[in-house]
């Protein structure tokens, strides 16, 4: 029963990544259109009906209210912030590349927990983690001019991203997840459309625009419910790796949808990225400690 169970927890992680890419597989796709934050808003209009009708399917409505509470609402505040660094990248680079800087956000996370709270978190896992930040390094490549401004906002996105974690931890247990959720849909389609009206020349979406971004709405409320029931089904030892599956999505999704690859540098950066973040979660299985606080996608 419980080795059935596990592999269910690991196909819904498997799921759940793939879900999230090809998320932003639709939205990279209408970015070449329009502009990303009205891309942005238009996602998050399907995002929040479908969180919406979720959390009515699942009884959790009557809680909405619980998320005007200062932690839930900071946690929201810092995905927002990370969301519109994202999308303006996603815009102007690779999706592989992208998703693999957005893997380091666990890393970051470790240290900001030994250097700013002075949790022990090992010799071990901060040599992993630089490791880590090695691959960062070379999937952003810089160039004579430094880093591009896409690499840095992906970068931004994922610091923005370990502080939304750092948030989460303390959001009252009352608080159902699919809630935060919900708060953090609703905060990001307005935020998107305030700024969208305040630097953007709306342009107005064809029909296969509002399609591609009514399924990205979908599938990213599909990638959450995803990440919740492989938790819930399987152990999180067995189970934390495979989140870093987002890599191998995006590399795929370059190929076959933008006929991209990584280069052969960015290849590399990848596989430490990945390497370390599964070496850092089967360090933590082993000593028997709390895992990580793997993030979920955007």
């Amino acid at each position: 029963m419980r080795g059935s169970s596990n592999l269910g927890g690991v196909l819904s992680m498997l799921a759940s990544t793939a879900s999230f890419v090809v998320c932003d597989s639709f939205m990279k796709l209408t970015t070449s259109d329009l502009p990303p934050f009205e891309v942005l808003f238009l996602r998050g209009i399907a995002a929040t009906l479908a969180c919406g009708l979720l959390l009515i399917l699942v009884g959790e409505w009557r809680a909405v209210s619980s998320a005007v509470h200062a932690r839930p609402l900071l946690r929201a505040a810092a995905e927002t912030s990370s969301v519109l660094c994202y999308i303006v990248a996603l815009s102007r680079m690779p999706i592989a590349d992208l998703v693999a800087l957005m893997q380091t956000s666990p890393l970051m996370l470790i240290l900001a927990a030994a250097f700013l709270f002075g949790e022990r978190v090992g010799a071990a896992r901060v040599i992993l983690a630089l490791v880590g930040f090695a691959g960062a390094f070379l999937v952003a490549h810089p160039g004579p001019a430094g880093f591009s401004s896409a690499a840095l906002l992906g970068l931004a996105s994922a610091v923005l991203m370990a502080g939304r974690d750092l948030f989460g931890r303390s959001v009252p247990s009352h608080v159902p997840v699919m809630v935060v959720t919900f708060a953090t849909n609703v905060m990001v389609m307005a935020t998107a459309g305030l700024m969208s009206l305040g630097f953007e020349t709306w342009r107005p979406p064809a029909g296969w625009h509002l399609a591609f971004l009514g399924l990205a709405g979908i599938f990213v409320t599909l990638g959450h419910v995803g990440i919740l029931l492989a938790y819930r089904l399987g152990r999180t030892s067995a189970v934390a790796p495979f989140f870093y599956s987002f890599a191998l999505w995006a590399v795929l999704s370059g190929l076959l949808v933008f006929g991209a690859l990584p280069n052969a540098l960015a290849l590399a950066g990848i596989a430490m990225i990945v390497a370390s973040g599964v070496a850092i979660v089967l360090i933590d299985q082993r000593r028997g400690g709390t895992e990580i606080a793997l993030t979920e996608a955007l």
